[in-house]
């Protein structure tokens, strides 16, 4: 018997199929599951369509995004609806990435095209008062 008429056996470096891994397994994609039966994984090169850069220049991790309540009707794909409804109060960039579980960068890129399609309003965090900034640096020096 020939080695390539053996059953080869799964490579122990690869993920298997009904383990979600990694932050593509977020609650969005819970919901999928959920909602599907399927616990497939959706790379994030999928959901932002292979770019991995923003449409919008400027977007920083504290930015503020708020989205009107008539954009939950507009018809958007699967994260930006998730966008959509989780920033009916104001999120920044970041809690957005931890609440769908994705990087960043695909935090950035869905919440820009978003801004350009005119489904959500973007700006910038408020500034910190340097009485502020003096209070934190005592906290952290307290430490």
């Amino acid at each position: 018997m020939r080695d390539s008429d053996r059953p080869r056996l799964p490579d122990p470096r690869m993920i298997p199929l009904n383990e979600p891994a990694g932050w593509g397994a977020g609650r969005w994609a819970d919901q999928v599951a959920a909602d599907t039966g399927d616990e497939r994984f959706v790379r994030p090169f999928v959901v932002t369509g292979g770019r991995t850069v923003p449409v919008l220049d400027g977007l920083r991790l504290e930015t503020l995004v708020l989205a009107p309540p008539s954009a939950l009707s507009a018809p958007l794909r699967f994260e930006e609806l998730a966008v959509v409804r989780l920033c009916q109060h104001p999120h920044s960039i970041a809690e957005i990435g931890a609440a769908l579980r994705v990087p960043s960068g695909v935090a950035k890129v869905i919440v820009s095209d978003l801004a350009a399609a005119g489904q959500v309003t973007v700006r910038d965090a408020p500034e910190l008062t340097t009485a502020a900034i003096e209070r934190i640096a005592d906290l952290v020096r307290a430490l």
